[in-house]
Parts: structure tokens; sequence; C-alpha cells
């Protein structure tokens, strides 16, 4: 097993047990981090995969993609505190 195949697999397990925390969270700030979790897994994953297949369109993927992420945890956190700064 090569090393990027032990990340992909590492980053699947955290992103399985964020989506346990986000089904199974007794609070929406648990949702919320689990959210971002599994977001960021998923670029990981995406880069991850970008090394796999030696490719470097996934760089302009993975920021756009982190970017947005950042945003969209930002509007959750927003979300959660009931729009207080």
């Amino acid at each position: 097993m090569q090393p990027i195949d032990i990340g992909i697999v590492a980053v699947a397990l955290g992103m399985a047990v964020a989506a346990y925390r986000i089904l199974r969270g007794p609070s929406s700030s648990d949702r919320g981090a689990g959210a971002d979790v599994v977001f960021f897994g998923f670029v990981g994953l995406v880069a991850f995969l970008g090394f796999r297949l030696n490719t470097d369109l996934v760089v302009d993927i993975v920021l756009v993609c982190t970017l947005v992420g950042f945003l969209s945890a930002l509007s959750v956190a927003r979300l959660i505190s009931g729009g207080k700064r």
C-alpha cells in the first residue's frame, strides 16, 4: 500500500466519524463542526486523488473548494450563533 492510499483511507475514516457526529450530534454546533470536517475531508480526498493521478488541475480545484469551505464555515457559525457578531 502506498502512502497516498493510506492517506485516502485515513481521511475517509475521519469523514465517516464526522458524518456520524452530524447524524447523532446533540447540538447544532456539533453538526456544524462535523459538516466542516466532512467538507474539508472531501477537499483532502480531491487533493490525494490529484496526487494519485499526477495532474496539475487539482491545485486550482482545491484552492477554490477551500475558499468556498471557509465562507461556508463562517456562514454556519453565524447561523448557529443566531446572527449575533
